[in-house]
């Protein structure tokens, strides 16, 4: 009987042991803080930080309160140098919008006026740049070898203005193009890229709000300001001479001078055996260009893992703290960027503070962008000039505008299919009760318009997972129509601010959930891989060899 009782004591002791081992993770998520997290979106968001634009009184408040608060949290300085600081060599470009863009035919002559017609600049790095050349509609201006499409057909576009159809080929096989999901090809980006290669005078895309998944309000806002680059090197005279865009209505318009129809050149373009359309019409453009050169910064902090033989692994969380500072010709001239990107800025601090707390086997660093609404410069940056190895670097977990909304029963990865961090962030969400769905939008290439991509084209596995459409407790449809009216009437607009009826239940269970995927990443015996198809396979594989 004694002995019954001893074992009996023994066993309850165990149990009262384990019952207060540790729980790292819960733990962790104990320290989440709604209040604070607010608290720091609205310091970001305040007109005080002028709209955080790189080069600004803005950008020096906003990295001097960052690498306060990480180390309030217990993040040290993640730059080897000792600071929370990497410099980020930035070339500030101003536009003479005075241009008129002169479009000149057979049939008579357009003018377009800058902002309400066209917007252009250029990214060589001079004061004067003179475009004169005939304009050929190029369709989508895409090359894709693997796809057997080729738009320009050997044309020798040298000196020639290119006009372009904004997105890729939205054809009905799902074998071309991915369908309905916008690839690389269908980025502006890659259009001033391939028009650069081939040596035109300029690229000049048609805007579409549909295909392009924002308004003409997007395009044209902040081009009378200053914007930014990096100096590749030699003044940049390897971009394209001239980029820009066109409304559609003037591009109707330039066809009509040219005497064909915009509609049928678009139905055209749709087909394998499209030919370039040379308009018989000559553009002609000068362009004024006042240079600042500027030293921005990325911020960066660390958590050393917990591990000797792994800490000098590493898992990056990225979010950029830049918006577009001040601007416009309305009462309210400062672009806050509350929710683009105060809340993932501010969602960094609530990370970093949680594995503070709850340090994995591998390092974490926490990494504040700059210039990403500039076209992903400062994530740019940092992947050319990265501070630890890629091939050292397990993966990216991207974070840009949090749901201020509520809480969702699912959860959105851009680029589904594209890694396995897929399957942490399944995991993740089936402690959450919610289910992974794709990007509802995936004709608008999410996927290719956040700093996650800047590490992707270097191989390292990333992924960008945000709040679904499905609310709790909302009827049927509110996701998408929040999702819409927010990209409609504050995208990129000074009315993005804080705002009292905000609903931040949802931010804070996504960053519950970031934080586990990132911390089972951290601790994991095998790195992250992407799929067999994936464009970035090969690359991570030979970083991965040393090569």
């Amino acid at each position: 009987m004694e002995v019954g009782r001893v074992w009996l004591l023994v066993l309850m002791l165990i149990l009262a042991t384990a019952a207060k081992k540790p729980d790292p993770v819960r733990e962790a998520v104990a320290t989440f803080d709604q209040k604070a997290f607010l608290e720091n979106i609205r310091t970001l968001a305040s007109d005080e930080f002028e709209g955080r634009s790189p080069g600004t009184r803005g950008e020096e408040l906003t990295i001097k309160f960052l690498a306060k608060k990480f180390a309030e949290v217990g993040a040290s300085a993640g730059n080897p140098d000792g600071t929370y600081f990497q410099k980020v060599p930035l070339v500030g470009y101003t536009i003479d919008t005075g241009a008129s863009l002169k479009l000149i035919g057979s049939r008579g002559e357009l003018s377009l006026k800058f902002a309400d017609d066209y917007v252009a600049w250029t990214r060589r790095l001079v004061e004067e740049v003179q475009m004169q050349g005939e304009v050929v509609f190029v369709g989508y201006g895409v090359q894709a070898p693997e796809y057997g499409w080729d738009d320009y057909k050997g044309l020798d576009v040298k000196g020639k203005v290119l006009l372009m159809l904004i997105n890729d080929p939205q054809v009905p096989d799902e074998r071309l193009f991915g369908g309905k999901a916008m690839t690389y090809y269908g980025r502006w980006t890659y259009k001033y890229e391939i028009a650069a290669k081939l040596g035109a005078a300029g690229a000049i895309i048609i805007h579409e709000t549909g295909p392009a998944g924002y308004g003409w309000n997007v395009v044209r806002n902040g081009r009378e300001r200053e914007q930014f680059t990096i100096d590749s090197g030699n003044k940049n005279l390897g971009l394209c001479p001239v980029e820009g865009w066109i409304t559609y209505e003037k591009a109707e318009a330039l066809f009509k001078l040219a005497g064909k129809d915009l509609a049928e050149a678009k139905r055209a373009a749709l087909e394998r055996n499209f030919r370039p359309l040379a308009l018989e019409v000559k553009a002609e453009l000068l362009l004024k260009n006042k240079l600042r050169y500027v030293d921005s910064h990325n911020v960066i902090a660390k958590v050393e893992g917990s591990d000797p033989k792994l800490r000098n692994e590493y898992v990056i969380y990225v979010a950029h703290w830049d918006h577009f500072g001040i601007g416009g010709s309305g009462a309210d001239r400062i672009y806050n960027g509350a929710v683009d990107n105060a809340t993932g800025t501010a969602a960094l601090l609530e990370l970093a503070k949680a594995f503070s707390k709850a340090r994995p086997k591998r390092s974490v660093l926490f990494l504040a962008v700059t210039a990403e609404e500039r076209g992903l410069l400062g994530s740019a940056y940092y992947a050319e000039h990265p501070l630890y190895p890629h091939n050292k670097t397990l993966a990216v977990i991207n974070i840009d505008s949090m749901n201020v909304y509520g809480r969702t029963k699912d959860v959105v990865v851009i680029g589904l299919g594209a890694s396995s961090l897929d399957d942490y962030v399944r995991a993740a969400a089936r402690l959450q009760d919610r289910v992974v769905k794709p990007d509802p939008e995936p004709e608008k290439g999410y996927y290719y318009r956040s700093d996650h991509f800047s590490f992707a084209k270097h191989g390292v596995p990333a992924v960008y997972a945000e709040s679904g459409i499905d609310y709790v407790d909302k009827p049927k449809g509110y996701g998408m129509q929040v999702r819409e009216r927010y990209v409609s009437q504050d995208y990129h607009q000074p009315s993005d601010e804080v705002r009292e009826d905000w609903d931040l239940s949802g931010a804070m269970q996504d960053i519950e959930l970031l934080f586990r995927v990132g911390y089972e990443v951290a601790n994991a015996k095998r790195m992250p891989t992407w799929r067999p198809k994936s464009e970035f396979r090969a690359i991570r594989e030979a970083s991965l060899r040393g090569k």
